[in-house]
């Protein structure tokens, strides 16, 4: 029988093979081990430098905008430089026993210049500069905004004089035990910590806080003491004469025809923020250079206006019974108008329509002296109703009360807001000076939504609703009288209208002198 060979190890020989496979095992094992190590080094880096501050320091080649960069706000501009010079020469304001405010706060509406005047004072100060959003202190473990908190002013004592800027400061900074989980958590201990750094038992003298905030109803009262806000400095929305400034520092950069007049655009602007009147001057410019033209012209900055204000051009009308109603509306409100001594002044009309679904519009220039002051007259305000029901008056004078559109509904809107305001907060009516707005209460504080309650009863509520409707109903008498007193003029001014499509007040008002002749 065959049998098979047997092959048998000689002594003293190696296997290799085995030896590599080990090798190659213990290599790959200690990549895998390095590996850990090191990602376990990094994630304890991170974890100990979890509460450490992420404000940015900014140096003063960081900070290229100065004061002259900031127009339209002159007299927060000067509270500021107050603040400036103890920083850069303390000698005088020492010498008088006056000391540097700790807390300044900036109060005003979006886009009025807050974080601008802040990059402002860095720019200037000449001293370290601290900047972070409130938001950053704010983390998922209970802890970590107030380690933030103390680490950012150890920095900043270590750096003395500085300033610290933190933006938003409501995101942490609102009023404690208002939540309906209760108060120990996480935005109150930060609040805590800052409260105490800004004035505890800890000096932190060379150390300015500047804060901005557009909400500064729902601070906390501890936070605007004084020895911790010691400033509050309001910035609200620029007058005529602040608007050209702030036009005139946005046109720098841009090339502007000689033809444009930057004082009669800061007219047409009024309620217009520096941030809404810089992108007006960016609008323009894309506008211009989207045309080949080498120069920003008023033509370019019109179209510009009313992209901001009224949205996109859209294809036009073709049904000529809907142009002939639009164009109505459009007159109604245009006309009611020019024939009221206290309206605003009609800038436009016309009745090309836009994207955002507006048929077309009729552009007022509001009352200068209305909007800077705050001071709007009784008189005044009926007249913006009547004004806003011009249009819904001349489609029943036209079609009749079955033939009405939906096109007023904007404008009824409107005329609701103003009347029950003439009627709830301000006390023009029968019910008498007495505050009846229970509209003011903050939802997200959680002990104004568990205390929610009826401040009148409801005898009064009928009552508002009566004095709402019969200021709606007067309103609407008395715009029906005036168009129907004008009636071959308005019909003059939508022959004009369909013709031309876009009519502006040196238009409208000529087409009324020809008629008066």
């Amino acid at each position: 029988s065959s049998s098979t060979p047997l092959t048998v190890k000689q002594k003293g020989t190696v296997d290799y093979s085995s030896t590599a496979t080990t090798f190659a095992l213990f290599f790959v094992f200690f990549i895998a081990l390095s590996f850990l190590i090191k990602r376990s080094a990094s994630i304890a880096n991170k974890t100990l430098g979890f509460g450490k501050t992420k404000a940015r320091i900014n140096s003063l080649d960081d900070s290229e905008v100065r004061f002259e960069d900031v127009a339209g706000i002159s007299e927060a501009t000067e509270e500021v430089k107050e603040v400036v010079d103890f920083l850069t020469s303390p000698e005088r304001l020492i010498k008088l026993g006056a000391k540097t405010p700790k807390g300044i706060l900036l109060i005003g509406p979006p886009g009025t210049g807050k974080t601008l005047l802040a990059k402002a004072i860095a720019g200037e100060a000449g001293v370290p500069f601290f900047s972070i959003s409130a938001s950053e202190f704010v983390e998922l473990f209970v802890g970590v905004g107030a380690s933030r908190v103390r680490d950012l002013f150890k920095k900043a004592k270590q750096k003395s004089p500085c300033i610290i800027f933190i933006d938003e400061i409501d995101a942490v900074g609102r009023q404690r035990g208002a939540g309906i989980g209760g108060g120990n958590d996480e935005r109150e201990q930060t609040l805590n910590q800052l409260l105490t750094e800004m004035d505890g038992f800890v000096d932190n003298s060379g150390v300015i806080l500047l804060a901005a905030t557009n909400r500064a109803d729902v601070l906390d009262s501890a936070l605007l003491r004084p020895g911790r806000f010691d400033r509050r400095i309001l910035i609200g929305l620029p007058d005529r004469k602040g608007r050209a400034e702030i036009l005139s520092v946005h046109a720098r950069s841009r090339p502007l025809d000689e033809s444009v007049c930057l004082n009669d655009w800061a007219l047409r602007t009024p309620g217009f923020s520096g941030a809404d009147l810089e992108n007006l001057i960016n609008e323009s410019a894309i506008l211009t250079a989207r045309e080949n033209k080498l120069s920003v012209t008023n033509s370019e900055i019109e179209k510009a206006l009313e992209r901001i204000t009224i949205g996109l051009q859209s294809s036009q009308l073709q049904d000529i019974s809907k142009k002939r109603l639009v164009a109505y509306h459009e007159i109604g409100h245009a006309l009611v108008a020019m024939s009221t001594p206290l309206a605003d002044k009609v800038d436009k009309v016309t009745i090309l329509p836009r994207s955002n679904g507006i048929g077309g519009f009729t552009r007022f220039s509001p009352n200068e002296e209305v909007v800077d002051s705050g001071l709007a007259s009784k008189a005044y305000l009926y007249t913006k109703l009547v004004v806003s029901l011009g249009g819904r008056a001349a489609e029943i004078i036209v079609y009749g009360n079955e033939e009405v559109t939906q096109g007023a509904s904007g404008d009824i809107e409107t005329v609701g807001k103003i009347a029950r305001d003439m009627v709830t907060t301000f006390g023009f009516s029968k019910l008498g000076p007495q505050s009846l707005d229970s509209s003011n209460s903050e939802i997200f504080l959680g002990k104004d939504f568990l205390r929610q309650k009826n401040e009148y009863s409801e005898e009064m509520t009928k009552s508002i609703d009566h004095e709402v409707r019969k200021l709606a109903t007067s309103a609407m008498s008395e715009a029906i009288k005036k168009l129907e007193k004008n009636r071959e003029l308005m019909d003059c001014m939508v022959s004009e209208l369909l013709d031309k499509e876009t009519l502006n007040s040196e238009d409208l008002q000529a087409i009324m002198e020809n008629y008066n002749k």
